[in-house]
């Protein structure tokens, strides 16, 4: 039931953007094409106003962290986006809205088994920055050090799995039916994208890696890389 109204967010979004304008129709077999024909989203006009690459983007914003991280990729393969599209998908590496600030602080005290004013000196509820897996937020430890505190995205994983697997849908009709597909490989930058959404989640996995980093650049004019506090 719950994939299925996440399908159904799926299919507005779409219609309300027309991302049917990204599909060659033409090239679709009959009965495909005659579904296209009736289908409700033409109901809605197509955006003239906004141009098509920014219609996919606010498209990918309102489908939420998963699609918006998944446009960040594909706005780094500028081999196969052309110019306009690849630019404005590269705005989504910046511009993502952070989520609850409230819902934050109570993953943070969870985790760590203490209320935020017990962890720390001070704490700003407002998050420094937002991505698409986690926010950031500024806080200064009962030590006096200032530190930036990480937070995953709640139920993001659940999420994660879900949009993979209608992606995935996506993909391999994109495979089968564009004449771009077998130049775009989208079953595989789909399945490259699982990966790597999928081992971002692992935050102690991220920890220990920017350790060894640390001890890489210990004394280095070129890099500073910040310390993990393991006891948090």
């Amino acid at each position: 039931m719950t994939q299925l109204k996440r399908l159904l967010t799926i299919l507005y979004i779409f219609s309300k953007y027309r991302l049917d304008d990204f599909i060659p129709v033409r090239l679709l077999p009959w009965y495909l094409r005659l579904a296209f024909y009736f289908a409700p989203w033409r109901l809605n006009p197509i955006p003239k106003r906004i141009p098509k690459a920014k219609r996919l983007r606010l498209a990918l914003v309102a489908l939420g962290p998963i699609f918006i991280k998944f446009g960040q990729l594909l706005s780094t393969r500028k081999d196969l986006l052309d110019g306009e599209l690849a630019t404005e998908l590269a705005k989504l590496q910046d511009k993502v809205p952070p989520f609850n600030n409230k819902e934050a602080v109570a993953i943070i005290e969870k985790a760590l088994g203490q209320n935020v004013n017990e962890v720390f000196k001070s704490f700003d509820i407002e998050p420094l920055a937002s991505a698409s897996i986690a926010q950031v937020h500024c806080a200064v430890l009962n030590s006096g050090e200032d530190v930036v505190v990480k937070v995953i995205r709640p139920n993001i994983e659940k999420t994660i799995h879900k949009d993979i697997l209608l992606m995935l849908t996506v993909a391999r009709l994109v495979a089968r039916y564009s004449p771009d597909g077998k130049r775009l490989h989208p079953v595989e930058i789909v399945a490259d994208y699982q990966h790597t959404i999928i081992g971002e989640l692992d935050l102690m996995a991220e920890s220990a890696n920017s350790t060894q980093l640390r001890r890489n650049f210990k004394d280095s004019p070129l890099l500073y890389v910040p310390e993990v506090h393991w006891d948090y």
